[in-house]
């Protein structure tokens, strides 16, 4: 019963591999990728490096002031440098996790992207089977799709038990 899919083997199968890391470091959509994330995501990240130089400039206002600054004036300042450190740890924190989403965001149209290309790719150029070592495999040709022949086999040995596991 499984012979009927194994008769394609002796046709001669073309068969492909693909490197899909290779394919998502040196693609240019890639890089393209990675240029609108640097676009999108660097005025805040030059903010937060702003704020950053302005709490150590506090700091060291607080550690030079120490013996000429009022109590309150030195209080203040020091309310105001916690304040921004709040501020900063904050700012940190949901520009790391909005990075992270949309990087996620864009590695997954450019990963189905690359699968529907290298698909094309595969029909285009006759192949049977593209494999990759990330993916596993990107495109079967029907040709070497043996599905249906497991299926009679399953649907028989079922028939053949009285329909029971």
């Amino acid at each position: 019963m499984l012979l009927g899919g194994t008769a394609a083997w002796g046709q001669g199968i073309k068969v492909g591999v693909v490197n899909f890391a290779r394919l998502l470091e040196e693609a240019p959509q890639s890089q393209a990728s990675q240029r609108i994330l640097t676009e999108e995501f660097s005025p805040r990240e030059r903010e937060i490096r702003n704020q950053e130089q302005q709490f150590k400039q506090m700091e060291e206002r607080l550690t030079q002031g120490e013996g000429f600054m009022g109590e309150e004036e030195r209080q203040q300042l020091e309310r105001d440098a916690r304040d921004l450190q709040r501020e900063i740890n904050r700012a940190k924190s949901e520009f790391n996790e909005d990075l992270s989403l949309r990087r996620n965001e864009e590695l997954g149209k450019l990963q189905r992207m690359l699968i529907g290309e290298v698909q094309a790719y595969g029909r285009a150029q006759s192949f049977d089977i593209l494999i990759s070592e990330a993916v596993g495999v990107v495109y079967a040709s029907t040709a070497v799709d043996i599905t249906d022949s497991i299926l009679e086999v399953l649907k028989s040995r079922y028939s053949a038990q009285g329909g029971s596991n």
